[in-house]
């Protein structure tokens, strides 16, 4: 059984898929507006809804809950939800820093329970046979990447992509998505050089990221929340080229380049694109697993270290005296 709490955009698109899945239910939705729990619950079939998290996490009923919150609030609610004995999916980023990942991760190997972070790039089929076609060796070793992610976002300074008190900013809401693409291709970068423009809330409006690697690679990364951009990638190997055909992050269309060859597959995903995500979870679940072999925790922490690195060289920071349990 499913619980869910904060029930925003990608909460709904969660909740739609999750209909879709043979093993899994939802029971619970939970909202700081009992009306807007009530409307979410009719709308995916939940069974009970809530006016506070804490009470859905005090459901016995209930085995994993979705962490849909912004992201300032996924460490204390995820750490809530797990001293209450729930395996947790939160949304990305995880945390707000390397040392809230480590904590969740701390105790959620502590009491034995099932932890991952929401990255739903992962498990989207097209993310699963890219992972194939490097392993194929069929563009040989590679050699650059280059990925970005931009949109247009409500400027006004209260909106979540511009709040900082919610952990605004182009590189926590969307950098991490070419980021992680470039920690799956090519790992951990030996440097890191970064530049970016804040806005007048102290967030970011734009991030330029460039990753190199003992083996000669180099990746260049680019987020923004101010212009529409392509939102590809390019993966450039010694013997050819894959594309990844905007949005980049849950592409349906991987074109593959080599000599004057070029080859288009389309893998087409389920719903919204996130069922593939719910149901590595229901599976990790039912085979006692407390993490995902696809998507460990150690990507998920080193993921949160290499964004530390890049907060730090942009001067972008957050106040993180709002987790009572970092001074624990």
């Amino acid at each position: 059984m499913w619980g869910i709490i904060g029930l925003g955009k990608i909460a709904n698109k969660f909740a739609a898929d999750l209909q879709y899945s043979e093993t899994a239910q939802l029971y619970g939705v939970a909202s700081q507006d009992l009306n807007k729990a009530k409307k979410f619950s009719t709308k995916y079939n939940a069974q009970k809804y809530y006016g506070s998290y804490q009470a859905l996490a005090n459901a016995p009923e209930i085995d994993i809950i979705y962490v849909a919150t912004p992201h300032v609030f996924h460490f204390e609610n995820t750490m809530m939800c797990l001293k209450q004995n729930k395996a947790v999916l939160c949304e990305k980023p995880m945390g707000m820093n390397a040392k809230e990942v480590r904590l969740m991760i701390e105790e959620a190997s502590t009491r034995n329970l099932f932890l991952m972070e929401g990255l739903w790039t992962r498990f989207i089929p097209a993310t699963e046979k890219l992972i194939e076609l490097l392993a194929q060796n069929v563009i040989g070793q590679v050699t650059s990447l280059q990925a970005d992610f931009g949109f247009k976002g409500d400027s006004n300074p209260e909106n979540r992509i511009f709040n900082k008190n919610l952990g605004g900013g182009s590189l926590l809401d969307i950098g991490i998505y070419p980021i992680y693409l470039s920690l799956l291709v090519l790992g951990i970068p030996t440097d890191i050089t970064a530049t970016a423009q804040l806005t007048e809330t102290g967030v970011d409006r734009f991030c330029a990221m460039e990753f190199h690697y003992n083996n000669g690679a180099k990746a260049d990364l680019e987020s923004t929340i101010v212009a529409d951009t392509p939102t590809e990638a390019f993966l450039h190997g010694t013997t050819g080229t894959l594309k990844l055909h905007r949005q980049f992050h849950h592409t349906e269309k991987i074109t593959h380049t080599h000599n004057d060859e070029v080859t288009i597959l389309d893998i087409k995903y389920k719903g919204n694109g996130y069922i593939h995500e719910i149901e590595e979870v229901n599976s990790c679940f039912l085979n006692r697993d407390i993490e995902s072999s696809k998507l460990p925790l150690q990507m998920s922490l080193d993921l949160s270290v290499v964004m530390d690195t890049i907060k730090n060289k942009i001067g972008l920071k957050y106040d993180s005296q709002r987790t009572p349990f970092l001074n624990k």
